[in-house]
């Protein structure tokens, strides 16, 4: 079984859009019922949860009946206006089925380094923390972009974690964890199952994603989990193909990789 560095009061969930839409680009309502079942049940054993979830221009690129995801930022931009809305109303119902309100927050990268911004977010979460309801966060792409660029929320999960002193990032992804070599093409790779140091060696291990509607690779989430290392946070990479994944990583089973926090 699995330890952690904290005891787990407060989990932060990141999931990415190819993880919560069909192929076509159409939300994938089973995942989201799924994803809101375990995130429910986690609330009712008495932990914090807050999901970062990624999804909204996939799913406005549908509704604008776009043939493909937009390449360009402006229409990233137009499309998650859109899909914003649909992804909302479709996790406000999937919650509510199972005694919870969601609440939408909107957040830039900048909320780090911005005290006021960082102040007042902070405040927001506990608040709503204190009212049992699941925050679900996105970043304001009409506003900012930079994870629509660089790393489809992976850094900005690792941002509120630490915003909000969460014991635990787990980012669901399309991969088991982080292996020795892409396993993709090279059937003998390895998972790594725990990481206590991210040298230049587990670097060159981060490959680029080839999914069409995400946009975060390894990269990314290696820097996520580098960001919450060097604040005392956990973090475990796994798949979201079996959502009950996030329930065994609580549990201590060893799924994915974790990366181990400093002491």
């Amino acid at each position: 079984m699995r330890s952690f560095s904290n005891e787990l009061k407060t989990v932060v969930v990141k999931i990415g859009s190819s993880s919560i839409t069909h192929d076509n680009g159409i939300i994938n309502l089973q995942k989201i019922d799924e994803l809101a079942w375990e995130l429910s049940n986690l609330k009712n054993h008495g932990i914090n949860v807050i999901l970062v979830s990624s999804g909204a221009i996939a799913a406005g690129a549908k509704k604008l009946n776009l043939v493909s995801r937009p390449r360009d930022t402006v229409g990233k931009q137009a499309a998650s206006a859109v899909g914003q809305v649909a992804l909302m109303n479709t996790y406000n119902r999937a919650f509510h089925e199972f005694g919870y309100e969601a609440a939408q927050i909107l957040l830039t990268k900048q909320i780090e380094t911005d005290l006021m911004m960082r102040e007042n977010s902070k405040n927001t979460f506990e608040k709503l923390l204190e009212m049992n309801v699941i925050p679900v966060v996105n970043e304001n792409d009409t506003i900012s972009t930079f994870e629509i660029e660089f790393g489809d929320n992976d850094t900005l999960s690792a941002v509120v974690s630490r915003i909000v002193n969460a014991d635990l990032l787990i980012l669901l992804s399309d991969i088991n964890g982080l292996y020795d070599d892409d396993p993709r093409e090279n059937p003998d790779a390895k998972l790594i199952c725990e990481v206590v140091e991210i040298n230049e060696e587990l670097e060159k291990m981060a490959k680029d994603s080839n999914s069409s509607v995400g946009t975060g690779g390894m990269a990314t989430k290696i820097n996520a989990a580098r960001m919450c290392m060097e604040k005392g946070i956990d973090v475990v990479i796994a798949n979201s193909e079996e959502l009950k994944n996030i329930r065994k990583i609580v549990e201590g089973e060893e799924i994915g990789t974790i990366f181990k926090a400093r002491a």
